[in-house]
């Protein structure tokens, strides 16, 4: 399954008052805008689940591995695995095509992640 995914997050602002001080200090969150594609290859079907690996190229590289399940709609799990750290999501997709090979469109709610991505949330 070869799967593209835009990888974008809004910078979230947190402000937070400094003591005995007439100004607020604002931090902005990082953000991350762009397109990963994973390459991903079947690992092992079980049923209507496909277990699938493989790497992953572009605004963010690593490797990811996912479980899916398919149907009239394709719904998952997916993480990403970078060398900062790991991204989690949930999606569902509208497979396009038939046959063994096809291609989807959908929408990926990013959940949590590990190192750099602790915090990562957004769709």
């Amino acid at each position: 399954m070869l799967g593209t995914v835009s990888v974008a997050a809004v910078a979230v602002l947190a402000c937070s008052p400094i003591a005995n001080a007439s100004f607020v200090r604002a931090l902005a969150a990082r953000s991350l805008d762009g397109t990963a594609t994973a390459r991903l290859h079947l690992v092992k079907p079980e049923g209507s689940e496909l277990i699938e690996e493989g790497p992953v190229s572009g605004a963010l590289s690593g490797s990811a591995s996912g479980d899916f399940y398919t149907g009239a709609q394709f719904t998952g799990t997916v993480t990403i695995q970078t060398h900062a750290g790991s991204i989690r999501g949930r999606g569902r997709a509208t497979p396009h095509g038939s046959g063994r090979y096809q291609s989807f469109s959908g929408s990926l709610t990013l959940t949590g992640g590990t190192g750099r991505y602790k915090r990562a949330h957004g769709q």
